[in-house]
């Protein structure tokens, strides 16, 4: 069976978030991943704006896939962009082309907010997200580099200055 993809409701946070546990393990970031249902269901779902809005694949009531993203509400070109934080699908449900409606899913959703692009990061190792990505007409950005502060350094740039 195909599994439908659907808006992610306050219902499926306990198996929205053993999705996300799975993708912090496969990337490696599971020993900072601070994620809770708490978390998910203040932030995601009753907060008005939401910080994060999410797809789901649900196959007959189980949760095989997921796609987490936000708006950037204003760019250079006037009009938001769509910004995907996570894409992960179990690993038993994948070659079922999952990702592929997930992402469909979202560039409908960014077109219906009028957004200009959609946009991501992936791994530098991660190389079979980069072909998907690419079989779907992405293409790397080759001019931007994404850059970052946390942990220490994000402290001591705020700390004041004399």
């Amino acid at each position: 069976m195909t599994p439908s993809i659907r808006p992610a409701t306050e219902q499926d946070i306990p198996q929205l978030l053993p999705l996300m546990r799975a993708l912090a393990k496969f990337e490696d970031y599971l020993d900072v991943f601070a994620v809770d249902e708490d978390i998910l269901r203040e932030q995601g779902f009753r907060k008005d704006p939401p910080d994060f809005h999410a797809l789901v694949a649900d196959a007959d009531g189980t949760l095989v896939g997921m796609l987490v993203y936000y708006f950037v509400p204003f760019t250079a070109t006037a009009k938001p962009t769509l910004y995907i934080k996570e894409l992960y699908v179990a690993e038993d449900a994948r070659g079922q082309q999952i990702g592929e409606h997930l992402m469909r899913a979202a560039a409908r959703e960014a077109v219906a907010r009028g957004c200009g692009s959609i946009r991501w990061t992936v791994a530098d190792w991660n190389t079979s997200g980069q072909r998907f990505y690419e079989r779907l007409g992405a293409g790397a950005n080759p001019v931007w580099i994404d850059y970052g502060l946390r942990g220490p350094a994000l402290t001591a740039l705020a700390e004041p200055t004399a």
